[in-house]
């Protein structure tokens, strides 16, 4: 039936940053598809020093893996310093990499998997005061095709979720700015603010043998921001 094809029982997920926000919802929703979900926090992971590839090698299997993990530091580019640029760039990017890499060795040896990164409304757009951000997400766009050239043949979905305008920790201070926050408000087709949970069907989706055909794709969920 179609409806089994949503099914994730008996598969292993693994969802970075999964403790709170975007990546608590993708945790919760795989959960409830049937999965065993880990969610790696910053107290099971610290994405910018830990050994990643060590660290996937000890599951005893992985179907899933959402790289959702991130962070932002806003301030105009000319004031940006190097080690904010470093913090993002390597939680955002080079984690997603690195992570993606040893699980994609073991889904390539066992001839199936998923792979999901969590893009963004600035992987298409450039953003205000937040240039190593938006370079990061445009930089998990193209690694989320160039990975899905490489693993499709060998049975392995590297898909992306591009979340529009969400009410989490990362957009507080967004949302509290009298001046920013009516006009993001004003351009959302849909007339609010994402939650967390509007992410729950895209992801169980891309996890599942109902996305069996699509790789390389990027999935927006934004309210229909991109339309306007």
């Amino acid at each position: 039936m179609v409806l089994d094809s949503f099914r994730l029982d008996g598969r292993v997920a693994l969802v970075t940053g999964g403790n709170r926000g975007l990546g608590r919802a993708c945790a919760d929703a795989l959960a409830e598809a049937g999965a065993t979900v880990i969610a790696a926090g910053s107290k099971e992971l610290d994405l910018a020093t830990a050994d990643v590839h060590a660290y996937v090698s000890e599951l005893d299997h992985i179907d899933i893996l959402v790289n959702n993990a991130g962070i932002i530091r806003r301030a105009p580019a000319a004031e940006v310093t190097a080690g904010d640029w470093d913090d993002v760039l390597t939680v955002n990017l080079d984690a997603a990499f690195h992570l993606s890499q040893a699980a994609g060795r073991r889904m390539i040896a066992q001839g199936h998997g998923k792979i999901i990164n969590i893009a963004s409304m600035l992987s298409f757009q450039g953003g205000i005061r937040v240039p190593a951000y938006t370079a990061s997400k445009h930089a998990i766009l193209g690694l989320t095709r160039a990975l899905a050239n490489e693993w499709a043949g060998f049975g392995v979905n590297v898909n992306a979720i591009a979340p529009g305008y969400m009410a989490t920790d990362n957009t507080a201070a967004l949302r509290a700015d009298p001046d920013r926050a009516p006009g993001i408000l004003d351009r959302i087709p849909a007339g609010r603010w994402g939650q967390p949970g509007d992410l729950k069907g895209a992801v169980v989706f891309l996890a599942s043998d109902a996305a069996r055909y699509v790789h390389g794709a990027v999935l927006p969920v934004d309210g229909g921001w991109l339309a306007r």
